[in-house]
């Protein structure tokens, strides 16, 4: 690997929190608060390595005509699947000015093979010398880019003290939240099959720079949050919560982590109230299996609802805002049982805020997609719609699709009810979370989403085609879902490189059948 690159050059590095313009009240919120972690760092390692960079953080609200790098050589762009689309238009826009272009983020890791077509390189884990290395040649590769990939995750990424000129552009655009981005741990000890850091051996980032990031942050005038991105915050509970400690004075900065249940018991919850934890995102997924994540995980069922409600209203004693994810459509789930389950939930713990999401197969990444996609079950939804709620992409195991929706319609009205938004913020002491809570309710999360169910499941009832495509006996787009990419991407569609909105849903299956026969 070279340790720099050979000529000085004009980068501009786009991250891609949202997938099209929007207007909404939880975007002005919250949208920048949302900034991934790698942008940021490739923007400072482009910097220390010599180059002059532009970063853009796209939260829907901005002006791109206005807010994007211009005459640049490379351009580097991280997107999650949702934004593939708008990351492909915007690819083809800067090819057509001159520039080469990279992807990045979650999408480049789930589709690098159809990345491939619209990206001059297209990144797996990446390190410094992974850019070093696409920075040394800039060259265009078309009509195939190129996939490359380090070995692993890195171990260590530019602090937050290195990247503040790129996190702070983010905060001012937030206007009651401020939230800093920082990652404690790479990976995940755990091993549920849906997950894309399930195959990614676990690994802490190097304690002296959090130590660093912790102390910078404390520091300044009025210390922003900080949004911890691990996967699952504190697996090691004493041994990060040592850190943490011995960096800043227990209560000089506010913290917003995802942890599992397992790590959130009564003794870690003192300790982490005493370190002004104010939010956190647990995992339940589904009352039945996947529950290794959960002290519970040997009781299923209405055992288990009564027993996670009883830890989840603990833990809301230490902390004043809980959101409880979970994931319908799973193969375990038959019924109307799953529902009903979390509909008790609700009611035993009224407080916490749940986040549902069906059942996605994002590509590779995750062995579990391989057996979807033999059995045929992944359907070619565009990726615009593979954000967990606005398509589900694996046909159901044991639902039709109608019977389905109707139960996805029934726990989403009841979750969002005014009875319920009522309870909720009842239950929530803080002013902070008994506001967000209810904005959260009557945006898409909550009305937006049962409006666009409804939609979808009239759609299966009554038009033949669209039932169709669910059923995958077609892979003719309805009408319903080219009009949203439309509208959703403005005047970006006219970059939307021809054939875009279609991929392989079965690329994956392919590539590893290939893989079986070379080897064998």
């Amino acid at each position: 690997m070279n340790s720099s690159t050979k000529k000085k050059l004009k980068v501009g590095v786009i991250d891609l929190v949202h997938k099209g313009p929007t207007k909404t009240l939880y975007a002005r919120v919250m949208h920048a608060n949302l900034a991934s972690i790698m942008p940021q760092v490739i923007a400072t390692w482009c910097e220390e390595l010599g180059h002059d960079v532009q970063y853009v953080c796209y939260t829907g609200l901005e002006d791109l005509s206005k807010e994007l790098p211009s005459n640049t050589d490379v351009i580097f762009i991280g997107a999650f699947t949702q934004s593939a689309l708008m990351a492909y238009a915007l690819s083809n826009m800067f090819r057509a000015q001159g520039a080469v272009t990279v992807l990045g983020g979650p999408h480049a890791r789930c589709y690098p093979d159809d990345a491939v077509k619209y990206f001059d390189y297209v990144t797996g884990f990446t390190d410094k010398n992974t850019i070093i290395d696409i920075l040394n040649d800039a060259e265009p590769h078309r009509p195939i880019g190129i996939q490359i990939s380090a070995d692993k995750q890195p171990v260590s990424i530019a602090g937050v003290k290195e990247r503040w000129k790129f996190i702070e552009p983010n905060l001012k655009k937030a206007p009651f939240l401020k939230i800093v981005p920082m990652i404690g741990s790479m990976g995940c000890p755990y091993t549920c099959p849906f997950c894309i850091d399930s195959v990614i051996p676990y690994q802490t980032m190097e304690y002296n720079q959090m130590t660093e990031d912790l102390q910078h942050i404390a520091s300044l005038k009025n210390p922003p949050l900080v949004g911890w991105h691990d996967p699952n915050f504190a697996i090691r509970f004493n041994e990060t919560m040592d850190v943490l400690e011995s960096a800043v004075k227990p209560g000089t900065l506010s913290f917003v982590a995802e942890s599992s249940l397992s790590v959130l018991t009564e003794t870690n919850m003192k300790r982490l109230k005493n370190n002004n934890f104010g939010a956190l995102l647990p995992g339940i997924e589904t009352w039945y299996d996947l529950g290794n994540k959960s002290k519970a995980m040997r009781i299923k069922g209405l055992d288990r609802v009564k027993q996670v409600a009883e830890q989840t209203n603990m833990i809301m004693r230490y902390v004043p805002y809980l959101q409880t994810n979970f994931v319908f459509g799973l193969d375990s789930d038959f019924g109307s049982e799953p529902f009903e389950l979390t509909k008790k939930f609700i009611d035993y713990s009224p407080g916490s805020f749940p986040g549902y999401s069906l059942l996605s197969a994002f590509g590779e990444a995750a062995p579990l997609n391989l057996n979807y996609q033999k059995d045929d079950r992944v359907l070619p939804f565009p990726f615009h719609f593979l954000n967990n709620h606005l398509a589900m992409n694996v046909k159901p195991k044991n639902y039709d699709w109608v019977t389905f929706y109707d139960l996805i319609i029934d726990i989403t009205e009841y979750t969002f009810s005014w009875k319920a938004i009522y309870k909720r913020v009842r239950a929530n002491a803080n002013g902070v979370p008994k506001w967000l809570n209810f904005v959260r309710a009557i945006s898409h999360e909550g009305s937006g989403r049962v409006k666009y169910f409804k939609k979808i499941r009239n759609n299966l009832k009554n038009d033949p085609s669209f039932r169709d495509y669910f059923e995958g006996k077609t892979d003719v787009l309805p009408q319903f879902y080219l009009n949203i990419i439309k509208k959703d991407l403005g005047h970006m569609w006219e970059w939307l490189p021809e054939g875009a909105i279609y991929h392989d849903h079965k690329a994956y299956l392919k590539k590893h059948e290939s893989l079986m026969v070379k080897r064998a």
